[in-house]
């Protein structure tokens, strides 16, 4: 019985250990791997697309010069370069013989319904004119975006600027400029022992000492002072007088000024004072280049414009000039020539164009080009620091010449009723220059009318 009650003893005790091993904890097993986050697989880059091609657009350009002038292949050169670097713009050059004739074209075309150009060349004076028919649009908004747009606009000569702007807004953008200068016979003045002249007085006396006469016959003027568009080349007499004939309104002028009173007197002096001119009107603008490089006249007052077409015909050295003034050491010139103006009647996709192709004209680089192969002064200073330019103007300096008269500028006639009023001082003058009235009564009969037309205006 003893013996039966241990073996049973022994089996509970085996029962109690098996069921405590299987509630023991199991053995330490070895950590897991960390799970990784799934490899995102690389997305394939979107196949490359063609930027968007800009919609094709075509400009007409109206320019003012005859169309076999070796300035419309020039333009047409700065064309090609801009068509290839704007593939989508087509630029249509339109050449129409002069500033009026284009004037002319294009209002004839808005006044019959038609659309105007998109771009054109035209009078830097002619600006009120402009802005009064609402044909054209300030150009702000196109500098203002630029990325040196103020640079941009500052680099323009002042002188060119000033009648770019109205009413706080720059409406034209200066490219064919030029400056009324004096050009004279180098050779002539050294060989008669005389100086360039630097007042009345010394001008004076250079052209009676350099008029030459054989007999009654005048075989060489001392100079020639075209009168035939007088207003122009009459303002650096009146600046250099002390008093230009239009004020800083747009409805201003001084004709009968005593100091304008005394220009006129003075240009009349030249010849029947001091008998070194031609009598009356001088309708010579065309022949006086020609005249000087032949001969025939030792100075001539003439456009900056002449510079080019002077140096290749001249055999002797050429020098230029601003106009003198009345007193020692003072001189005088006014600017002139044509500014880039963008049409309002022209689609937006054409303004747009337009604009760029006149940011493209006026690339210092181009402003240069554009004054070295046609004399007109280049519109922007930096076009002076170019190697081009440089290289241009060492080997011919009266380039520098003619832009350096710009510090002497006067502001050129513009303002309200242009063209009525300009005709009113052209009539007069001319009386004056002729004999017809005197000075004094021609300029007052002169201020008296334009008042009158500049009335409605103020």
């Amino acid at each position: 019985m003893k013996r039966n009650n241990i073996l049973i003893l022994f089996v509970i005790m085996s029962l109690a250990l098996f069921v405590l091993a299987g509630c023991a904890a199991p053995p330490t097993a070895a950590p897991a791997e960390p799970t990784q986050a799934p490899v995102e697989q690389p997305t394939a880059a979107p196949a490359p697309t063609e930027p968007p091609t800009a919609e094709p657009v075509t400009i007409q350009v109206f320019y003012p010069v005859a169309v076999d002038a070796p300035i419309a292949d020039i333009l047409n050169g700065y064309i090609s370069a801009f068509e290839k670097e704007n593939p989508n713009i087509t630029v249509e050059p339109v050449f129409s013989g002069g500033y009026g004739d284009v004037r002319t074209a294009i209002q004839t075309t808005i006044d019959g319904g038609g659309q105007p150009p998109a771009l054109a060349v035209m009078l830097g004076t002619d600006l009120y004119d402009l802005i009064n028919a609402d044909y054209i649009v300030p150009l702000d908004k196109y500098i203002d975006a630029m990325d040196n747009g103020d640079a941009y606009r500052n680099d323009f000569f002042p002188a060119f600027l000033d009648n770019s702007r109205y009413d706080g807004k720059l409406w034209s953008i200066p490219f064919q400029r030029s400056a009324v200068v004096m050009y004279y016979n180098a050779d002539l003045f050294k060989e008669n022992g005389l100086e360039p002249p630097d007042s009345w007085d010394a001008l004076a006396n250079a052209a009676q000492a350099l008029t030459v006469r054989d007999g009654d016959n005048v075989t060489r003027w001392g100079l020639e002072w075209p009168s035939g568009w007088p207003y122009w080349l009459f303002q650096p007499l009146a600046i250099g007088a002390g008093q230009n004939i239009v004020g800083d309104s747009d409805t201003e002028v001084f004709f009968d000024h005593p100091q304008v009173i005394e220009a006129v007197q003075y240009y009349i002096d030249l010849s029947h004072k001091y008998q070194a001119m031609a009598e009356g009107v001088q309708a010579v603008w065309g022949q006086a280049p020609s005249d000087l490089a032949s001969g025939q006249t030792a100075m001539i007052v003439h456009s900056s414009g002449s510079l080019s077409g002077l140096l290749k015909q001249v055999d002797f050295e050429l020098g230029v000039m601003a106009v003198p003034g009345k007193e020692k050491g003072t001189y005088a010139t006014v600017p002139g020539g044509g500014n880039l103006y963008i049409f309002k009647g022209a689609p937006q996709d054409q303004q747009d164009a337009a604009w760029k192709f006149s940011e493209f004209l006026t690339q210092p680089e181009n402003a240069a080009d554009f004054s070295i192969h046609t004399g007109y002064i280049a519109s922007r200073q930096s076009a002076y620091d170019t190697s081009a330019m440089k290289d241009y103007i060492a080997q011919t300096p009266q380039a520098a010449a003619t832009r350096d008269t710009l510090q002497y500028a006067g502001k050129e006639l513009s303002l309200q009723d242009l063209g009525e009023v300009r005709s009113i001082f052209h009539d007069y003058l001319q009386k004056a220059y002729n004999g017809e009235m005197s000075p004094a009564e021609a300029m007052a009969a002169a201020q008296k009318a334009a008042d009158e037309a500049l009335a409605p205006f103020k």
